[in-house]
């Protein structure tokens, strides 16, 4: 029961070696992204102190005032641009981007699109 699906097993696998490389400093946090079949949330964390200085989903707010968005993706790179603003008005304009496994690819892809348009360095 306890086993989990293959997919399951490489999203991790994926997961472990991203994170095995990119670690967010006080001065250049993570920009950390989860995608979920509905959601997208996205939070900039300081890995150091272990605080998250900004953060925006689909589920906020701001973003379901939006909506309906065109599509998921137009959804993701809203997002993208929220967590970018909210993270500029915390001083923080340098971040190390971590996919958290997912591949560089469509609604993830659309967030770093998103936060980059909104003046965010990768």
């Amino acid at each position: 029961m306890g086993a989990l699906s293959k997919r399951k097993e490489a999203h991790l696998k994926r997961k472990r070696r991203v994170r095995k490389k990119i670690f967010g400093t006080d001065d250049r946090p993570r920009l950390t992204v989860f995608r979920s079949a509905r959601h997208v949330y996205a939070q900039v964390v300081a890995d150091i102190t272990g605080r998250t200085l900004a953060s925006a989903s689909t589920l906020d707010k701001e973003t379901r005032q939006r909506f309906p968005f065109e599509s998921k993706v137009e959804a993701a790179k809203f997002v993208g641009k929220l967590v970018a603003r909210r993270a500029m008005e915390k001083g923080v304009s340098r971040v190390v981007f971590d996919r958290n496994g997912f591949l560089y690819h469509g609604r993830v892809r659309a967030v770093s699109t998103g936060a980059r348009e909104q003046g965010l360095e990768f």
